[in-house]
């Protein structure tokens, strides 16, 4: 029977990295992956997450089991860090929710709770959206539309279109937004644009759900969240999936969670009990390391101050890059206008660079860039910077 399955196609993104680890040319840029990548090209542990991990390894050690919706005091951190520390939702006994592995695990368990409590609601993404968002939902058995959101012509949000596009989705769907930084383009509604959002989206009648993976890669921690308590009004729903892989740069211990706001607490009990079901079903409970190591470091004021200020040092060397980029192109004379990667936010910016620019750039130098056009940002280096301008200048030319 095995001898009849065929050959699964790589990943559009981790299959890349694949490739580039098999590229022996020495002079070979990763822009693809969306890891962070300090001014040597390395992927840094945190301080804090260093000395949080010292810790706990000093500490009273537990191996057995945790509950199927993981650890509490994980949840608690999770929730003050997404709807803020004086958030009424934190006491109001509205939020259901589970400490899930990466926030792609909290995807799918949100993706399984939906198909098994509303089986006809379609879940309507952004046009474009990270390439994974597809994938599983159609894994869980839940179907996907596309709504308009970049206007490629301004590299600007398309917001007339989008909140048409709103107004003629069917009632009791679901609309997937990006909290901040949005992946792949990096071009975030501004605060008037969030309300009108939120506003278009529970008059249609529609279910947010918001995947909320890069907070504090943008702008900061709490101007990154704005979106995310713009949704949360009087009565409102509202599904989060968090993320930190990214901010705490945890990627391989898998660290991420999920959020449900009710409109009651009854209702939230109901739903708890649904995500419990969905899990158990799954993975069973979450692994506990990376969840332990992020509680530690919020629930710490000098760690918290630590990991805030290597937050601020990430997030200014991405934006520093995003500049230099632009310095570099225009100072190359490469044809364009490229002063709105300036202007985007967050680890990726969407270049523009085409199918066959990109294919060019990985036969002839090594660049390894998204299929779209997606950069990330966060590869550039002082080291590699000229190199991949002159051949982005090459690639349009």
């Amino acid at each position: 029977m095995l001898e009849t399955v065929e050959l699964a196609p790589r990943d559009a993104i981790l299959g890349l990295t694949v490739a580039f680890n098999e590229d022996p040319r020495p002079e070979k840029v990763n822009l693809s992956v969306g890891v962070y990548q300090d001014e040597h090209g390395r992927t840094p542990t945190l301080e804090c997450v260093r000395e949080a991990e010292r810790q706990l390894a000093a500490g009273p050690s537990n191996k057995s089991y945790l509950p199927i919706s993981g650890s509490t005091g994980y949840a608690e951190v999770v929730q003050r860090l997404a709807f803020g520390e004086q958030s009424k939702l934190l006491s109001s006994g509205r939020v259901a929710g589970a400490h899930t592995p990466g926030g792609t695990g909290g995807l799918r368990v949100a993706a399984d709770f939906l198909h098994e409590n509303f089986p006809k609601a379609t879940v309507w993404l952004s046009d474009p959206t990270w390439p994974n968002h597809p994938s599983i939902f159609a894994a869980a058995g839940v179907p996907t539309k596309t709504y308009p959101y970049f206007d490629q012509p301004t590299n600007s949000l398309a917001i007339d279109e989008m909140l048409a596009a709103i107004e003629s989705i069917p009632a009791g769907d679901v609309i997937l937004l990006h909290g901040c930084c949005h992946n792949p383009t990096g071009i975030d509604p501004t605060a008037k644009e969030w309300h009108q959002i939120v506003q278009a989206i529970y008059q249609r009648g529609l279910l947010p759900f918001l995947d909320f993976a890069y907070q504090g890669f943008g702008d900061g921690l709490e101007q990154d969240a704005a979106g995310v308590r713009e949704f949360c009004q009087a009565d409102s729903e509202l599904l989060v999936c968090s993320s930190f892989s990214k901010n705490f740069g945890l990627y391989r211990e898998r660290v991420g969670a999920l959020s449900v706001v009710c409109s009651t607490k009854e209702a939230a009990s109901a739903v708890q009990s649904q995500i419990n079901r969905s899990i158990r079903a799954n993975y069973s409970n979450p692994p506990a390391h990376g969840a332990e190591i992020v509680e530690t470091i919020l629930r710490d004021q000098i760690l918290r101050e630590t990991w805030e200020q290597e937050l601020t040092n990430m997030r200014n060397r991405i934006n520093s890059m995003r500049q230099q980029l632009v310095d570099v192109l225009t100072a190359k004379g490469v044809p364009g206008d490229y002063s709105f990667m300036a202007r985007q936010r967050g680890m990726f910016s969407f270049s523009g660079l085409t199918k066959d620019q990109v294919e060019l750039l990985r036969e002839q130098y090594a660049i390894y860039i998204v299929g779209s056009g997606r950069i990330n940002v966060a590869g550039l280096t002082p080291a590699n910077i000229d190199r991949v301008a002159e051949a982005i200048g090459v690639a349009v030319g």
